[in-house]
């Protein structure tokens, strides 16, 4: 073999190892995953009473890490939020959560499976089925999805991921409009002047404080997404 001919297979045997590898990294993402605490969570809220009255707060740590109860003086308010959780989690326990046919669900979920590298396409369709299930098992349950909150980079996980938060974010607009179901735009009204979450509103870069669930209440009084 000339050299000529050596050289052409080596870059030949080095594209395809390149190849390999950007493909490796774009697939990267596992769709059982499922937080230490999410069997237990699941068995607890199984074992709770059920209502029409209802009023569910469906997500991750952010929806876990409050009362809302508390926070929005309601009663009937529930929190349905697993740390770590999923789209594919919530899909999962969708079921007992419209089994007792709930007044209103309120949903935020999807910063996870950003950070465990889920395409904004899968995790859009997640948002399809979610909303597809809950209309076909408690039609009269009226949903409201809320657009991921901003990040900021001390929340090294999610460093470099504002672009998939503004993807997903833009394409749960167009959802929403498409099936009928209330947005609730929390991004906007987190951001500090260099477009990351507030300093004021979190303590790690991720998760509220109580600044920031202060401000979400806020949101949701003004909205009157509570009373309507």
């Amino acid at each position: 073999m000339n050299i000529t001919a050596h050289r052409t297979l080596l870059l030949g045997i080095c594209l395809v190892l390149i190849t390999i590898s950007g493909y490796s990294q774009t697939v990267t993402w596992d769709s059982t995953y499922r937080p230490a605490i999410y069997a237990g969570k699941v068995g607890q809220f199984k074992s709770f009473p059920k209502s029409t009255s209802d009023i569910i707060f469906l997500g991750n740590s952010i929806m876990t890490y409050t009362d809302w109860n508390e926070l929005l003086g309601l009663s009937t308010a529930k929190n349905r939020g697993i740390p770590g959780d999923m789209t594919f989690g919530v899909l999962e326990r969708l079921g007992n959560v419209i089994e007792g046919k709930p007044a209103k669900i309120f949903i935020l979920i999807g910063i996870n499976d950003i950070t465990r590298n889920v395409p904004d396409s899968v995790i859009l369709n997640n948002y399809k089925k979610i909303i597809y299930r809950i209309k076909a098992g408690s039609p009269r349950t009226r949903i409201y999805f809320h657009t991921l909150l901003p990040v900021n980079d001390t929340y090294t996980a999610l460093k470099g991921k504002t672009g998939h938060i503004v993807s997903v974010n833009s394409k749960l607009k167009k959802l929403a409009v498409e099936e009928k179901i209330t947005l609730i735009d929390l991004y906007p009204n987190f951001l500090d002047q260099t477009g990351m979450l507030d300093p004021k509103y979190t303590f790690d870069g991720l998760h509220l404080n109580e600044l920031g669930y202060f401000k979400w209440a806020g949101i949701l009084k003004e909205g009157k997404y509570l009373t309507n």
